[in-house]
């Protein structure tokens, strides 16, 4: 058993090891995979397209003895399994379904590029279930219908341009996009991983993805950023301008918002600056929690 002291209203652990929990949660037809390991106020982390729970690991590590982490495989990722696309307001009941089985009533959600745009769209639709809000590199989605369209047209083709060729010339192409660049002066090793994440995919699954839940699907949560009264953490790599522009309309939007713009990172900031990432939103969560 872990010991535990009382200390004011925070509960703290301490324990040399803890137990991960591995397991399907069977939703309807679809299995979503979840792993958790830790106890404290729970916290899901959401990857990025292409990513899985897998890409969480070290930062679970690090918050175990402060937090229940909860690490979800999205539809058409990793280990969950589900039958065609999902749309995103369709995953978002299904989350907080999936919270209703782990007899969780409100929960502090990190989300990552897609995982980042799944935990807004889930804040807007069920506020009354989410403590905090950490958003990596993340759009509340496209503004207007035709920018939507274009950009539903554009996924879909990406996600035929899978189905046809696989998804190691998939990962080829993926990994040479400008979004990406500033992760070429990564270690080989932190590379290597990143690529055989992507590589463990299904086609089915990528594409999927970008079909139900890709930028140009889902809806356009721009006029509802201003309801937002939860703690919001923003967060953008220096690099990445296109996301910083995003994210400081998003902190004129959400009044209860704090941004930081990292430097030296571009997309991915969890994987670019990981101890600086490890240190604003630890820090965070300790406020608001």
């Amino acid at each position: 058993m872990a010991s535990r002291k009382v200390e004011g209203n925070r509960t703290s652990f301490a324990r040399l090891s803890w137990r991960v929990i591995k397991m399907h949660y069977t939703i309807g037809s679809k299995q979503y995979w979840l792993e958790e390991v830790g106890s404290g106020p729970p916290l899901l982390l959401l990857h990025g397209f292409t990513g899985s729970s897998e890409s969480w690991q070290d930062f679970a590590e690090k918050w175990k003895d402060g937090f229940r982490v909860l690490l979800l495989d999205l539809p058409g990722h990793g280990k969950t399994k589900t039958q065609g696309p999902i749309r995103m307001e369709d995953f978002c009941e299904d989350l907080e379904q999936l919270l209703n089985q782990l007899s969780i009533s409100k929960v502090n959600l990190l989300g990552y590029s897609l995982g980042g745009r799944a935990a807004l769209s889930f804040a807007v639709l069920k506020p009354e279930r989410v403590q905090s809000l950490i958003l990596e590199s993340a759009s509340p989605g496209l503004g207007s219908p035709d920018e939507q369209l274009a950009r539903k047209t554009k996924d879909e083709a990406l996600a035929e341009r899978i189905l046809g060729e696989g998804v190691p010339r998939f990962v080829d192409y993926w990994e040479n996009l400008p979004l990406f660049e500033s992760q070429n002066k990564l270690p080989d090793s932190i590379k290597n991983r990143i690529r055989q994440e992507r590589l463990s995919h299904t086609q089915r699954g990528l594409a999927d993805s970008l079909i139900g839940m890709g930028t140009g699907a889902q809806p356009s949560w721009w006029g509802e950023l201003g309801d937002i009264r939860l703690p919001v953490l923003l967060l953008a790599g220096e690099i990445d301008q296109k996301f910083v522009d995003i994210a400081e309309e998003m902190h004129q939007s959400i009044l209860s918002s704090e941004l930081k713009i990292i430097p030296l990172s571009g997309h991915a900031i969890h994987v670019e600056q990981p101890q600086k990432f490890d240190t604003i939103v630890h820090e965070f969560l300790l406020n608001n929690v």
